[in-house]
């Protein structure tokens, strides 16, 4: 059926740019062949969500069922940030290494990281994981100017991180959102001005901000805290299949 339509043209795995950032909340291992037989080609990295690697009690058979399929796993920055705050980064990190797990979240949205340490951070575990770092707080009533923004994510980029995530929250209602789930499209427009849009992995979990990140930027942006339920919707509005993004010839 891909031949029927002339649709835009979408990166292929493994991915650099139009990246599908998928938020596991707590999925059984049959969830996840559910998810692959209907959007496998459309996952690039699965974030198990918060601390839930610690509470899940499927864990290992799920990292072996999404390595069979080919899928980068990370867990979640919540993670590491209470790894960091209890000192146990170095036992964080020997388990990840256990797990086989090449992909870590660092954020400092729950806990207060000063940014040299942070970048610190970055830069060590850069020699042995790809890294995406994450910007903004969780904290809606924490504003950061733009400026700061795009100096804190040129940063962390030079310190070492492969894609830095701008913060939304599962809801969708903080950082470069506002309270109410409206993109804050100055700020936005400040942080693509200064640094490459495929950089960013900006977090959309709403389909409406997905539609907006997809006019604006392209069938090719990274978007990041996708629902599992979501991510062929998002496919379909990648490449123009639902009416919100669909270009048609009014003489077609």
């Amino acid at each position: 059926m891909k031949d029927l339509l002339d649709l835009p043209q979408r990166t292929s795995k493994p991915r650099q740019e139009g990246i599908t950032h998928v938020l596991d909340r707590g999925l059984s291992v049959a969830d996840v062949d559910s998810l692959v037989e209907v959007a496998g080609e459309y996952v690039d990295v699965v974030k198990l969500g918060w601390g839930t690697a610690v509470a899940t009690g499927n864990l290992e058979a799920k990292l072996a069922r999404y390595r069979e399929h080919g899928i980068t796993v990370m867990l979640g920055g919540t993670l590491t940030e209470l790894a960091i705050a209890q000192g146990r980064l170095d036992a964080l990190v020997a388990r990840l290494h256990e797990l086989r797990i090449d992909h870590v979240e660092l954020s400092d949205g729950t806990i207060n990281i000063g940014h040299d340490h942070k970048l610190a951070l970055i830069s060590r575990l850069a020699k042995d994981f790809t890294v995406l770092s994450e910007v903004g707080s969780k904290d809606d009533t924490r504003i950061m100017a733009p400026y700061r923004w795009v100096e804190l994510i040129q940063a962390e980029l030079e310190a070492g991180a492969w894609k830095v995530i701008a913060e939304a929250r599962e809801s969708g209602s903080v950082g470069i959102f506002r309270h109410d789930g409206e993109v804050r499209q100055g700020l936005v427009d400040e942080i693509a001005h200064a640094v490459p849009p495929e950089r960013i992995v900006f977090e959309a979990p709403r389909k409406d901000q997905q539609v907006w990140f997809v006019r604006r930027f392209g069938a090719n942006v990274n978007l990041g805290n996708v629902t599992p339920e979501d991510v062929l919707s998002l496919e379909t509005i990648r490449v123009g299949l639902r009416s919100d993004t669909a270009v048609v010839d009014a003489d077609g």
